[in-house]
């Protein structure tokens, strides 16, 4: 009995070290690691309740610069522009992306990543597997994998203010992956305190927002990022004098 005990509070122990935790991810306070092509900020790397390996980074690529990150059968991607002007060829399928623009790849995808423009272009980089199996089947019969441009998505008016819908849809991975762009009046608050089950991301992309998680406030600024583990309860404020604009991405 003893040594069943002890073999749960180390199986505990080691579930606390692994998961990430509930907090704002303030990118200016990051080290930038220098490589051939830019430099990489690395956000967060560890295991979530859904996600047993979930990396995110931060990519400075350099003019005339490519980046084709390997690609592995079980590993979906993620890549939101920030700055600059970058081309992206997922599956035979190329485009040149501004910023907010996204493209998600799925396992076993290639993706090559070139910096268009005449600056240093700058994007996040997600990378994660699943607890769930991989299905490839589903994601085909959703449309495989996705490249969204920021001016190509419709704007639709909301009561606090805006929204962009870049696409609702079920991966490899998840039966349901949600992304959309919010923009928020002054002063707005985004919803009330409430908890779910799915994880999510809040990524500010304009202005300055209050976070709460759980019992803490948070301030964070543009490209700052949010992870709000499940049923961790949560609530955003837009304290800008204007508007403030963000992503925020769940999935289940």
């Amino acid at each position: 009995m003893l040594n069943c005990c002890a073999l749960l509070f180390t199986y505990a122990l080691n579930a606390q070290t692994d998961t990430l935790p509930d907090k704002v991810y303030y990118l200016s306070k990051l080290p930038a690691v220098k490589e051939d092509w830019g430099k990489r900020t690395r956000i967060m790397d560890g295991r979530t309740r859904y996600m047993p390996d979930f990396e995110v980074s931060y990519i400075q690529l350099e003019p005339g610069r490519s980046i084709n990150p390997h690609s592995y059968t079980e590993v979906e991607k993620l890549l939101i522009v920030k700055e600059g002007v970058i081309k992206v060829t997922i599956a035979e399928q190329t485009k040149t992306l501004d910023p907010g623009a996204v493209a998600m790849a799925m396992p076993g995808d290639e993706i090559f990543i070139t910096n268009a423009g005449t600056v240093t272009a700058g994007y996040y980089l997600l990378k994660y597997t699943s607890v769930g199996a991989v299905n490839h089947g589903r994601a085909k019969a959703a449309g495989g994998s996705v490249i969204v441009n920021w001016r190509d998505v419709e704007v639709k008016t909301t009561d606090r203010g805006f929204r962009r819908e870049q696409f609702i849809r079920p991966t490899a991975l998840f039966e349901k992956f949600d992304m959309h762009a919010t923009t928020l009046r002054q002063g707005a608050v985004s919803h009330q305190p409430h908890t779910h089950r799915q994880e999510e991301i809040i990524l500010v992309l304009r202005g300055t927002i209050e976070m709460q998680i759980g019992n803490t406030f948070r301030k964070a600024a543009p490209g700052d990022l949010v992870f709000l583990n499940a049923f961790i309860p949560h609530s955003l404020k837009n304290l800008t004098e204007g508007e403030c604009e963000y992503f925020a991405f769940q999935w289940e």
